[in-house]
């Protein structure tokens, strides 16, 4: 049997915890709730969240030196404590969980109950692909989608914006095609394959799209939240998946290939209709250089690149201009009301 305080040696490091919190709320489960609402250094931002059960965690607080404390608290205030804040490091009265940096962590730690309408809101954004943002002062909840409209100036305690998840379409069926596939499933990504699959090696997660690759295309939403690999031997079918890729809002297009196609696959894009401006936008060959030439490889390349791309996608979003200044002010931090049963940690 499977004891309280163990998990499998990887179960922490999800950084997406609304999966296990959705699931819970649908099994009738409350779930205990962390989220770094201050943060002087340290490898996690403020917003970073870590749900918690009686025997399974999920999410990453710190390199390590406070999630299993942490994951303490959560599982006392499920048993029928409130909401603490806890602050780590300095300015906390206790010694015995030193930060490594030297810094300053501050958490709140709640229950959040299965049928609490902020979950299901923020479950029915995730499902429409909106942005959201969840709002807590450790006794009250609510989640709103991230407008330009002004925020309403309460003073919650935590303030954490929900993107869309990340989403990864793979054109090809080959062993290439399959191993970037793989490797999105492990980055815990949103992942569809467009290809022949056997129906008895399709993974758990993924969504496999057959049939005419124009048709089989068009059932994929391709957003801005989106990055399409394509693995296709075939030029004509590669520049059918590549021009709908690159008219999209998708934030990543890549063609695997040598790059002695480059020209040929410019010229092609341009007999399609596409303009200089879109081709530019592809990255071929797929993938950063790392010389490997394993499938496997290959795919730690294209989702290395991907990776790097999605949080320049994301950093560009925040820039001056991006986002309306309405917006922004959501994601401001606000001063911290006590919470009340809170315990300095």
């Amino acid at each position: 049997m499977r004891r309280a305080d163990t998990m499998d040696w990887d179960d922490d490091l999800d950084d997406e915890v609304r999966p296990r919190l959705f699931a819970a709320a649908r099994a009738g489960e409350a779930v205990g709730l962390g989220t770094i609402i201050a943060a002087d250094g340290g490898p996690r931002p403020v917003g970073a969240q870590m749900v918690v059960t009686a025997d399974m965690r999920r999410g990453v607080l710190s390199g390590g030196c406070i999630d299993a404390d942490v994951a303490r608290h959560a599982r006392e205030v499920l048993a029928g404590d409130g909401p603490r804040r806890l602050v780590y490091g300095r300015g906390s009265p206790f010694l015995d969980l030193a930060l490594p940096c030297g810094r300053r962590l501050e958490v709140l730690v709640e229950r959040i109950e299965p049928d609490d309408p902020a979950v299901h809101a923020l479950e029915r954004f995730s499902q429409q692909r909106q942005r959201a943002v969840w709002l807590s002062d450790g006794h009250a909840r609510a989640c709103r989608q991230l407008t330009d409209e002004p925020s309403d100036g309460e003073p919650w305690a935590a303030r954490v914006v929900f993107e869309p998840r990340r989403h990864l379409i793979v054109v090809g069926s080959d062993a290439f095609a399959r191993a970037i596939a793989a490797l999105g499933l492990r980055t815990r990504w949103e992942v569809t394959l467009v290809g022949a699959l056997d129906s008895d090696r399709v993974p758990a997660g993924l969504r496999v799209v057959t049939g005419r690759l124009e048709r089989a295309l068009a059932t994929c939403h391709m957003d801005r939240w989106t990055a399409v690999a394509v693995a296709l031997h075939d030029t004509e079918a590669e520049v059918e998946a590549l021009d709908p890729a690159l008219r999209s809002d998708a934030f990543y297009v890549g063609a695997l290939g040598s790059r002695s196609r480059l020209v040929e696959r410019r010229e092609r894009l341009q007999e399609a209709g596409l303009g200089a401006q879109p081709i530019d936008r592809l990255h071929a060959p797929i993938g950063l250089p790392l010389g490997g030439t394993s499938p496997r490889e290959v795919a730690l390349a294209v989702m290395a690149e991907v990776a790097q791309e999605a949080r320049r996608s994301l950093l560009a979003y925040f820039q001056p201009g991006g986002l309306a200044p309405q917006a922004m002010a959501a994601l401001a931090v606000t001063p911290r009301p006590d919470v009340r049963g809170s315990l300095l940690r």
